[in-house]
C-alpha cells in the first residue's frame, strides 16, 4: 500500500475514534440525563455506546479495505466484525476495561447490530464502487 492509501485509512480511522469518543461523551453528558424520564428512551440511551462501539470500529476496517481493494475484503469485514462483537460481548459478560456496570441484555443486541449495520454499510459501499466503475 502506497504511503497516500496508508494516510487516508490513518485520517479516516483517526476521524472514526474522535467521533467514537464525542458521540459516547454527547450521550454521557447531554442526552442520558436529558431523556432519562422515559423508560424507552433510557435504554436506547443506555445502550447506544455499545451500538456505536461496535459500528464505529467496525467500521475501521471497512475503510481500509475499500481503499486497499484486498482480495479477501468481504471476509475481513464480516471476520472483524465478529471479532469486535465478541469483544463487547465478553466485556458485557465479565467486565474487563470497567465499561460495562453491570449486565444488559440490550447492550449485546445492541453491539450486535453495531457490527451487523457496519457490514451492511460495507455491502452499500462496494455496490455503489460497483455502479461507479
Amino acid at each position: 500500500m502506497n504511503w497516500k492509501n496508508k494516510k487516508k485509512v490513518i485520517v479516516i480511522n483517526a476521524v472514526l475514534v474522535a467521533a467514537l469518543f464525542g458521540l459516547i461523551s454527547f450521550n454521557k453528558e447531554l442526552l442520558r440525563p436529558a431523556l432519562s424520564s422515559s423508560g424507552f428512551l433510557r435504554i436506547i440511551t443506555g445502550c447506544f455506546p455499545n451500538f456505536i462501539a461496535a459500528y464505529l470500529i467496525s467500521l475501521a476496517s471497512v475503510s481500509a479495505v475499500i481503499i486497499r481493494k484486498l482480495k479477501r475484503g468481504r471476509t475481513s469485514i464480516y471476520l472483524w466484525s465478529f471479532v469486535v462483537f465478541t469483544i463487547l460481548l465478553i466485556e458485557e459478560l465479565k467486565p474487563m476495561w470497567g465499561a460495562s456496570t453491570h449486565y444488559d441484555t440490550f447492550d449485546i443486541i445492541a453491539s450486535g447490530v453495531g457490527s451487523t449495520l457496519a457490514i451492511l454499510t460495507y455491502e452499500l459501499l462496494t455496490v455503489l464502487g460497483k455502479r461507479e466503475s
